[in-house]
């Protein structure tokens, strides 16, 4: 197994660093007891995350395991890869960044509140009308997510995502569009980034390159680029199956934010 550095270089590491795969980080590391593996490949459930973690040095044995894990017709997504074999139909192309704290001014908010599995209706509601990401049904499982209420209402949320070692994601982040401008998601990762602090962690996170505003926005947080990289998409070949379907798991909210 690789041995990776834990620290928050500057993308200058003598070997490889954990960010630079970090499902596969987490999947071997924090998230371990949720991973489902084949061969050497490895993934979240479906219903809790559509992160893979792959192997660095791809062959065509991981890739038929990668076609037998998800199923023939699938849309199964990567990230941190070059692209597919011939014969899968790629569905998703996009640029993407990884910023990581550089001054975070994290602190508890009086008014945040820990959401729980009764909440997840009114989470999945509010991720439907504000598309920040993947956020699936049990997605609650891979961390702490906070809340603000307005009226009883869940109006803006944020959480964390992957945990590689050292590390946690901050993830879904979104604000019900009738709140937005009045600071909820800056006060939201401010809190997440201090429950991360305190675990003696340091958090990270993606966006698509080209939300400038997003980019923007973490930066005045105290967030810097560490790197680039591609979140990618595509459909695993269609074969028969004994009763004649072609099962697929659409990745849709893929296309939004990353």
């Amino acid at each position: 197994m690789t041995e990776y550095a834990t620290g928050g270089g500057k993308g200058t590491d003598t070997v490889p660093h954990v960010l630079d795969n970090p499902a596969l980080a987490a999947l071997t590391g924090p998230h371990a007891p949720l991973a489902e593996q084949r061969g050497r490949l490895l993934r979240y459930p479906p219903d809790v995350s559509p992160w893979l973690g792959l192997p660095e040095d791809l062959d065509d044995a991981d890739w038929a395991d990668l076609a037998a894990l998800a199923g023939p017709g699938a849309e199964v997504a990567v990230a941190y890869c070059e692209g597919f074999p011939a014969g899968w139909e790629v569905t998703l192309d996009l640029e993407g960044v990884q910023l990581v704290d550089d001054g975070i001014a994290a602190a508890p908010d009086d008014e945040a509140v820990r959401l729980g599995p009764a909440d997840v209706p009114e989470m999945l509601d509010l991720v439907a009308r504000t598309r920040p990401g993947p956020f699936l049904p049990r997605t609650i499982e891979l961390g702490t997510y906070l809340g603000i209420r307005r009226d009883g209402a869940l109006v803006a949320m944020a959480g964390e995502r992957l945990r590689p070692p050292g590390w946690t994601e901050i993830s879904a982040v979104c604000t019900d569009p009738a709140f937005r401008g009045a600071g909820l998601a800056t006060r939201l990762v401010h809190a997440v980034a201090h429950g991360i602090r305190e675990r003696g962690e340091t958090p990270f996170l993606h966006t698509a390159a080209a939300n400038a505003t997003a980019i923007r926005l973490y930066e005045a947080l105290g967030f810097r680029l560490r790197r680039t990289t591609r979140f990618m998409a595509a459909r695993v070949p269609a074969v028969a199956t004994g009763d004649g379907r072609t099962p697929g798991a659409p990745l849709g909210a893929l296309r939004d934010r990353s």
